[in-house]
């Protein structure tokens, strides 16, 4: 795993042992980050800097490093397997990227419920565990504009969503969307 752009562009990312987490392909990666890039653009935002991500199910936390490395101002990592929160601190500090991020050892859920109302983000990616289907009790709490979802099972968006855009890696599927209202 690396990351593929920005300021820490090429540098490897330390990853949690036999967890089980599986990070996003290089090839995927890249094409998330191109439909968001194509959706920030068509809406007069350039690039990620000055957004603010969510990072739900985080694992290793590749994909927020990569937003923090794009110029995002600030990225929150929920992940509730300690040991992998300690991977993503210890990536955050190894790349100088600590003071623009905050990393949650907590339930993905609990995290989205107590949120509900408040603090408010420009992107969430959420890419919860295979085993889990979270999406029906997720997808109406989830505080951000944009949505970015890597899923196995099959996704039916709620009525807080519009599809904007869904491409198959394989079995794994990234399905990105707009919050309605």
């Amino acid at each position: 795993m690396r990351i593929i752009s920005g300021s820490a562009r090429g540098r490897k990312l330390h990853s949690p042992d036999g967890m089980g987490t599986r990070p996003i392909p290089d090839r995927a990666k890249t094409a998330i980050f191109n439909m968001i890039l194509s959706i920030r653009m068509a809406e007069g935002h350039p690039g990620l800097e000055g957004t603010r991500v969510l990072d739900l199910f985080a694992g290793s936390g590749s994909f927020g490093l990569e937003c923090l490395s794009r110029g995002a101002s600030e990225v929150v990592f929920v992940e509730q397997n300690k040991a992998a929160a300690r991977v993503i601190e210890k990536n955050l500090a190894t790349f100088g990227m600590a003071d623009r991020a905050r990393v949650l050892p907590r339930d993905a859920l609990a995290v989205v419920a107590s949120l509900a109302g408040g603090e408010r983000f420009d992107i969430a990616f959420c890419d919860p565990p295979y085993v889990d289907d979270p999406w029906l009790t997720l997808l109406p709490q989830i505080p951000a504009d944009l949505l970015i979802a890597h899923t196995e099972t099959e996704l039916t968006l709620t009525d807080d969503w519009e599809e904007l855009r869904r491409r198959s890696y394989g079995r794994p599927q990234v399905v990105l969307a707009k919050r309605v209202g």
